[in-house]
């Protein structure tokens, strides 16, 4: 699972580019000429030291300068009052700055979850008022109000925007502080309209809760036999808990029946064929092969069931209008960003601070190493069979694969009743990990544990003295294995977030450099899921084994994610594209990526199962951070095997703050970013298996 929301909570106010006045914004007469007066007065109150200060912060203001703002002489006059002249003031002004800031994002991301609160959690039902309260995000008015206010200007006029080409040039030698000032200045290189901010985060509220309610109740699919085949009050959530249940039917021999049906569904998800009466509803059975539906045959819900007759009327394209919402929303801010003038740039140029072209070469260079058909016959060999399309999925390389499902949430469910039990036992899994009793304790008295109602996410706290959410499902029955795998997962977020925040010298150093790098440290918790529970202990040859999972993880989800850059590709190239149209281009780019990497090992061409992660309809553009993080993570993990200390390596790494991926990278494990360790790590972990 992912860190869903916080990812994108603070897009809008973390840009990273050189500013520009909008196209559609005016400036006051005679700006540039007060810009120049402005500069001269500067050098003549402070002396020629202070010219390259002044030359860059009156040129920052006035790029953002508009009418509404006030004329020249206001220009003028605001630039004299808040030059801060000296390093001394200057350095007070940043603290201070600081200071409030984390305040003002702890405050706001406090109403942000008290707002999401009952859609975010298994509280029972959802009113539609509910849905009003979880689209309203209260960031969306900071930057516009803090332009109004000119705060905006104070610190732009103060502090340098670094461009990314100086972030990489200058960022080795710079202070913790320099860096700080750095990525506060980054809040304020683009001038976005709150009115527009809003309708960004509408849009993704819509999508997310759309996504956290498409759920398949297992228990009434049928097979062409009428036969059904998961146990009763099993209710799955798309794509997450699907592909889980696809993956943990490898420790079963009668599982190949039930991951043949799961791929079904997939497929019927999106395609958009799915009967829209089954999505999160009991009282319906299915046959996804047939495509037939029927009043429920059998009851294992005590839900009321919905009025009107069942049929098989397809679920109408709302999969991909919701992912059109989306991208109209974020399009809104394209005329406001001309460094980056698309959702597109944004993601990877700002927000990753990883090229797109970058990123893709790494992509490429995993789903075409020789080495994908040499680790496809490996498991072909164990399977004792030809692979399957699903078989992308495939996970029996990992301890878990010698337990089967039911024998797994036996013990979890046994261990952790409650969302409670779980935060009870932090202490504990914190010291199995590698941590030492106090730093576990320091940890677990930051994290709480809440029960999702979707399949789970991490919110990072935001200001110190504030805690960390963890977020997993939790059944009536108590946690399941995939909640516990989930729950591990959310764990390594929070521990990032909160050695990131609470360890780090100043509030705008605060995270890690994008996402990937965070789910790269949670990747790092959830391998050692089983050993936690007592059920595993890593040797070199599950270790390799360990290897040849994440390399063949990291190849699927290549594919995933090659699939999400190419829609959003699409969608720009036809921005008045109905939801129709974009379901089939979804599906041709899915089919392409498959049969251009995978069908040559698969022997089989137009799958779409690439396209089915809910990522894609409710995370704009988030897919490339899982392979990236996938890499990280083996690095990561290189690195803390080679010092023999999980919590120390660990707490080390989170504690260097947001810098650029490669600095952050070089000093946590001495090499950048890149697939390089994975693959020198398959080819050895192939040698070690086949050497048994």
């Amino acid at each position: 699972m992912t860190l869903r929301f916080t990812a994108f909570l603070l897009a809008s106010l973390v840009l990273a580019a050189p500013v520009a006045l909008a196209a559609n914004a005016k400036e006051p007469a005679g700006l540039e000429s007060a810009a120049q007066r402005s500069i001269a007065a500067l050098v003549a109150a402070h002396g020629e030291a202070a010219r390259p200060r002044a030359e860059r912060g009156v040129r920052q203001v006035a790029k953002l300068w508009r009418e509404e703002d006030g004329d020249a002489a206001a220009f003028e006059a605001f630039v004299q009052q808040h030059f801060a002249p000296d390093e001394a003031r200057r350095d007070a002004m940043f603290r201070r700055l600081d200071g409030l800031h984390e305040q003002m994002d702890g405050s706001l991301l406090g109403t942000l979850l008290a707002f999401r609160w009952q859609t975010d959690l298994d509280l029972g039902p959802v009113e539609p008022y509910d849905e009003l309260f979880a689209g309203y995000d209260p960031f969306a008015h900071v930057n516009d109000d803090f332009f109004a206010n000119k705060i905006a200007f104070v610190v732009l006029l103060n502090f340098p925007l670094a461009t990314l080409d100086e972030k990489l040039r200058d960022g080795p030698d710079w202070t913790p502080q320099q860096w700080a000032e750095a990525r506060l200045a980054d809040r304020y290189a683009k001038r976005i309209p709150a009115a527009v901010s809003q309708q960004i985060a509408t849009a993704y509220s819509a999508a997310d809760s759309y996504i956290a309610s498409y759920n398949i109740w297992m228990h009434h699919l049928l097979d062409e036999r009428g036969e059904r085949l998961f146990p009763a009050g099993q209710r799955l959530i798309t794509h997450w808990n699907l592909r889980d249940e696809l993956k943990a039917q490898y420790s079963d021999p009668a599982g190949l029946p039930r991951q043949r049906m799961i791929a079904e569904v997939m497929e019927r998800i999106v395609t958009q064929t799915i009967p829209t009466a089954v999505i999160d509803n009991p009282h319906v059975d299915w046959a996804p092969r047939a495509n037939t539906v029927a009043p429920a045959a059998v009851q294992d819900s005590d839900r009321p069931k919905m009025q009107g007759a069942v049929t098989a009327d397809r679920e109408p394209d709302t999969r991909y209008a919701k992912l059109l919402d989306i991208y109209r929303a974020t399009r809104l801010a394209d005329p406001y960003s001309p460094a980056a003038p698309s959702h597109i740039a944004r993601r990877f140029e700002e927000d990753r601070e990883l090229p797109e072209a970058r990123v893709e070469k790494m992509l490429v260079e995993v789903l075409s190493s020789p080495l994908m058909p040499r680790v496809a016959a490996l498991i072909e060999s164990r399977l004792g069979r030809p692979l399957e399309p699903f078989d992308i999925w495939y996970n029996g390389f990992r301890p878990r694969g010698t337990y089967t499902e039911a024998q797994l949430d036996e013990i979890t469910r046994r261990k952790y009743p409650t969302a409670d039990a779980f935060a009870a036992d932090l202490p504990n899994i914190l010291t199995g990990l590698g941590f030492t009793p106090e730093r576990a304790k320091y940890l677990s008295e930051r994290i709480a544990v809440d029960p999702a109602r979707g399949a789970g996410h991490a919110w990072g706290a935001a200001r110190r003295g504030d805690k960390a959410r963890l977020r997993t499902r939790v059944g009536k029955d108590g946690m399941d294995y995939k909640g516990y795998n989930i729950a591990v997962h959310e764990l390594g977020h929070n521990v990032e977030q909160t050695f990131s925040l609470y360890d780090v010298p100043f509030h705008g150093l605060s995270g890690v450099p994008n996402t990937a790098f965070t789910e790269a440290l949670a990747f790092v918790f959830q391998d050692r899921d089983l050993e936690l529970l007592g059920l595993s202990k890593p040797d070199a040859t599950t270790d390799a084994y360990g290897v040849l999972d994440d390399f063949w993880g990291a190849l699927e989800i290549s594919g995933v994610a090659l699939v999400d850059m190419r829609v959003w590709r699409w969608m720009y190239a036809h921005p008045e594209a109905t939801p129709a149209e974009l379901r089939e281009a979804t599906l041709q780019i899915a089919r392409d990526v498959w049969n251009e990497y995978f069908a040559k090992v698969f022997g089989r061409r137009d799958v779409v199962l690439l396209a089915v992660y809910s990522h894609m309809i409710s995370s704009g553009l988030y897919l490339p951070d899982y392979p990236i993080g996938v890499m990280i993570a083996l690095q990561i993990k290189q690195q803390v095997r080679r010092e023999g200390d999980l919590g120390g390596e660990f707490e080390r790494m989170s504690r260097q703050g947001r810098l650029t991926p490669d600095l952050w990278m070089e000093r946590a494990t001495g090499a950048p970013v890149g697939p390089a360790a994975l693959l020198a790590a398959t080819e050895e972990a192939l040698a070690i298996v086949k050497g048994r």
